[in-house]
């Protein structure tokens, strides 16, 4: 499995920008497709999860309203486009994939996102400028 992220960068105060995430060596309909950020001393955060199989798209409170994750089976792509910036979305994003089997969809996320379990790709760095 490898997954590469490209699009990050520094954006004003309320710009736009879109990640994307290309994927290889699995089935999108077998994995959960995820974003995750993590800012500079702060713990890693669940942003979008994603289960094509299970029609189910989640996205945390933080971004609501403001970032869409989609996943494009045919190009192997998953993207989060993200609009509104603020400064406090300053992070490096991750893409991330995991067995479907190995977590459950509620309502608060992909609840048992196992990080030694999952694939993760190096990181894209959003820098928002005030």
């Amino acid at each position: 499995v490898q997954l590469v992220e490209s699009g990050g960068g520094v954006v004003q105060n309320g710009g736009s920008l879109r990640l994307s995430c290309a994927t290889s060596g699995f089935r999108f309909d077998d994995y959960a497709l995820g974003w995750f950020r993590q800012a500079p001393g702060k713990e890693r955060e669940e942003i979008s999860c994603i289960s094509e199989e299970d029609k189910y798209t989640y996205h945390s409170a933080s971004v609501k309203g403001r970032f869409t994750a989609s996943a494009d089976s045919d190009k192997k792509t998953v993207y989060l486009q993200m609009n509104e910036l603020k400064p406090e979305d300053t992070a490096t994003y991750y893409c991330s994939v995991i067995s479907r089997i190995l977590v459950d969809f509620e309502e608060s996320g992909c609840v048992g996102w196992n990080e030694n379990m999952a694939y993760w790709g190096r990181g894209a760095l959003v820098t928002v400028s005030s």
